[in-house]
């Protein structure tokens, strides 16, 4: 079955819209006393968005990433929240930034935020490069958003269908 790539939103956009995601998030946290952000990632989707983000963060932070896993090789997400991998270092008492490339029907977020609530961070918020509320089932705070999206599947720019596309610098539409 051949797919079509129809072109979403540019690489040029998208870069604008992290340096100023990132220029929010420096403001927001330039005089936090709990130390150094953590940027956690959700893999695999979120590292190159991560990646920008955090080069447009002019403060000390550091990463870290968990692999939670709702989608297996659909379009759909299936519901089942499977963590695959969990933080290598605690959060307690430390300012948490959770990192996701989008926020679908919430449910995946939901249980993901409410992991790292038990794990007592100073803070914790919430940046997402895309938001489709069309498909929202479980509402989630979104402190930083890149763009709101209407219900397409698009790949790029770390968004995979079946483990291929992430490389592209842009965002497309998959059609089948």
């Amino acid at each position: 079955m051949a797919r079509s790539l129809k072109p979403f939103i540019s690489e040029r956009r998208l870069q604008a819209r992290v340096r100023a995601l990132g220029r929010a998030i420096r403001a927001d946290y330039r005089r936090k006393r709990s130390g150094d952000l953590v940027l956690v990632g959700i893999l695999k989707g979120s590292f190159i968005f991560m990646a920008d983000l955090a080069r447009a963060i002019d403060l000390p932070l550091t990463c870290d990433f968990m692999r939670v896993s709702s989608y297996g090789n659909g379009r759909v997400s299936s519901g089942r929240i499977r963590m695959e991998f969990d933080l290598s270092h605690p959060i307690r008492g430390k300012d948490v930034l959770l990192v996701e490339d989008i926020v679908d029907t919430g449910w995946t977020l939901d249980h993901v935020l409410g992991q790292l609530r038990r794990k007592k961070p100073a803070s914790l918020k919430l940046a997402a490069l895309l938001h489709k509320p069309d498909r929202t089932r479980v509402e989630v705070p979104i402190d930083y958003l890149g763009f709101t999206i209407p219900d397409r599947f698009v790949v790029g720019y770390g968004l995979d269908f079946d483990g291929r596309y992430r490389n592209l610098r842009h965002l497309a539409v998959l059609d089948a």
